[in-house]
């Protein structure tokens, strides 16, 4: 008398894993199938093979075996324990999918910050590229108005189990922002701790998907803000926006200082200087160095930084952005050039800053006296 591999996996098919609560054939437990007449052997594995556990599951095995094949067996199994995954080690990154994480920053307020990563946003994203936007300047979202969405609101999506927020699309941008949460004419007033918070949470309790680049509209000046981000995502790269001007020039430099500090550490991709001269509509050949010529230029040589593009003061630039229309979008304007030329430099030195140096890492801040590790 013999039995075939189907016959006993029939038999035991009827034995229940005690912890996994489904049966051994079903959860593939049993392998090494091996019956010369009555004595029937094979391969066990368990989730809890302690003793009593292990003859608890055996004695079921004989049981099932006798009572299917109808006769007396001589049962020799050997039990082990089920293999333990390897655990996947956490990942240092709470945006996997998202490519390129880029800091749009400015020592001064009023050198036109928003205005040069909305339309930056939108030139990459008519590229062809993945793009993401954060407005984190909180205390002044201006997205929303930007990009003609301000009665948007962003919709919960339900994802792998967790509530997330679904980000708001406009010219092919996925955009998050403070605004968003707030009424237009509403003054945020937060404590730091709650602006951090809510920070936070636009980077890693919403749904952004794969992106090539995360642009992130940071508030001017250095402060708490600057060190939640730098703590909560792996900035790529920043930028520093700054206009012609000293006193404009004076709080760029802070602002090269901030992202340098050894406990931060990020890699500056270079500086675009904003309103770096004025061309009047009826001399389009013609430029006025309003606020002075070729400070950011030399600030960047001095800090062996590149210069990404000089965008021109031009008064549509101000209403295209009110209008919820970026200048980019006028293609053959004179700024829709110097902004296309600025996002071209833009892609040159992500690439170049990837191919030379190894991925940031979040910043540990230990506390606010400059301790601190990666």
């Amino acid at each position: 008398m013999s039995f075939t591999a189907s016959d006993i996996k029939k038999a035991l098919s009827f034995v229940i894993e005690p912890d996994l609560k489904k049966d051994i054939i079903e959860l593939n437990l049993v392998s090494n199938i091996k019956s010369e007449g009555t004595k029937i052997s094979f391969d066990l594995q368990i989730q809890n093979p302690a003793m009593h556990n292990k003859k608890r599951v055996l004695e079921a095995c004989e049981v099932h075996l006798k009572r299917i094949l109808e006769t007396e067996i001589e049962l020799n199994a050997t039990v082990s324990a089920i293999p333990k995954a390897p655990e996947t080690p956490k990942s240092n990154n709470p945006l996997p999918n998202v490519k390129n994480i880029i800091a749009i920053a400015s020592g001064k307020g009023g050198v036109g910050k928003s205005t040069v990563t909305a339309n930056l946003a939108i030139a990459l994203a008519q590229k062809g590229y993945k793009v993401g936007l954060v407005d984190a300047d909180i205390y002044g979202p201006s997205m929303p108005l930007m990009f003609n969405v301000e009665h948007e609101r962003p919709m919960p999506i339900e994802k792998n189990g967790r509530n997330l927020i679904q980000p708001v699309e406009s010219h092919g941008v996925k955009i998050l922002s403070i605004g968003f949460f707030a009424d237009t004419d509403q003054a945020v007033v937060w404590r730091g701790p709650m602006a951090t918070r809510a920070l936070t949470q636009l980077f890693t309790e919403a749904d952004w998907g794969e992106l090539d680049y995360m642009l992130i509209d940071l508030p001017p000046g250095t402060g708490d803000i600057h060190l939640s981000l730098v703590q909560t995502v792996p900035v790529t790269g920043a930028i520093i926006v700054s206009t012609p001007q000293k006193v404009a020039l004076i709080d760029a430099r802070k602002a090269i200082g901030m992202f340098a500090l050894e406990q931060i550490n990020v890699p500056i991709l270079g500086m675009i200087e904003n309103m770096a001269y004025f061309t009047p509509e009826e001399l389009p050949n013609n430029k006025y160095y309003i606020f002075g010529q070729d400070g950011l230029k030399s600030l960047a040589k001095e800090n062996d930084l590149p210069l990404l593009g000089e965008i021109p003061l031009v008064q549509s630039i101000r209403e295209a952005g009110d209008a919820g229309r970026p200048a980019i979008l006028q293609e053959t304007s004179t700024q829709a050039i110097a902004f296309n030329a600025f996002a071209e430099n833009v892609i040159t030195e992500v690439n170049n800053r990837n191919e030379q140096l190894d991925p940031t890492k979040k910043v540990e801040i230990t506390n606010m006296d400059g301790c601190s590790s990666n």
